[in-house]
């Protein structure tokens, strides 16, 4: 595979998880973890990812305020977080996590809408700041840097004595057969916690992101009552993940 290929594959790797493994590109592209650290390199010198510790990482996730950084599939996100205030009512308590999608969805808030919002993202609250009817309060803890989201045992705390009405979550990979996974140990921890936190789960996904798995799970399909994405819920791709409990948007 040529060099440009590699280099094709590997962003939109980046693009659709956001963050990506060293060793499982190795494994995509069937190429030496050596060829994975040169074309990371590359990459993160002309600027189109950053390097983390064991892989790469999303320059707009990890820093959604930089003008500079083009949103992957914006105009999807767009659709899916207008299609998530249809199920945003006044007075609701929402919990949500952070990425570029739920950002989106922060910035069309209504200025009418009275709603409660609780956080990990620090990006989501301030960007919520900006909606005067709305109360927003931050659920604080260690800064995992490459998700600008908190985690840890204080944040699992914290969300003990939560019930809120509806959390909102993105989504790093989800399949009919096993549900919203990720790579991440800690994220998915308080990811857990906030549907543990939450009386109903939304899942907030782009349509190429459905049918992919990743190595942690963090709930099965049946613990999800929302599934949103930029399709039309009748569209074929949705056929398999509609079910008396999960309400396809």
């Amino acid at each position: 595979m040529r060099k440009e290929e590699r280099h094709k594959l590997i962003m939109r790797e980046i693009n659709l998880h956001n963050k990506v493994l060293s060793a499982d590109l190795s494994v995509l592209l069937n190429i030496s973890d050596d060829t994975v650290r040169r074309d990371l390199k590359e990459l993160a010198e002309t600027g189109k990812l950053l390097k983390v510790h064991g892989g790469a990482a999303s320059k707009s996730f990890v820093a959604p305020f930089n003008a500079q950084h083009e949103i992957y599939a914006l105009n999807e996100k767009n659709v899916i977080a207008k299609k998530t205030l249809k199920i945003i009512k006044n007075e609701m308590v929402i919990l949500t996590e952070g990425g570029t999608t739920i950002l989106q969805l922060a910035r069309m808030i209504p200025e009418n809408l009275k709603v409660t919002f609780f956080t990990i993202s620090p990006q989501v609250a301030i960007t919520l700041s900006d909606h005067s009817n709305l109360e927003v309060i931050t659920i604080g803890g260690k800064l995992n840097k490459n998700a600008n989201l908190h985690v840890g045992a204080s944040v699992i705390n914290q969300l003990v004595d939560l019930r809120a009405d509806l959390c909102l979550l993105g989504a790093n990979a989800f399949s009919a057969e096993e549900g919203l996974t990720d790579m991440d140990w800690d994220i998915v921890q308080v990811k857990k916690a906030i549907i543990r936190s939450s009386k109903k789960t939304a899942v907030l996904s782009i349509s190429e992101k459905l049918n992919t798995a990743q190595r942690i799970r963090i709930c099965g399909p049946d613990d999800i009552d929302y599934l949103i994405t930029e399709l039309p819920a009748g569209s074929p791709l949705m056929q398999g993940y509609t079910n008396d409990h999960l309400i396809v948007l």
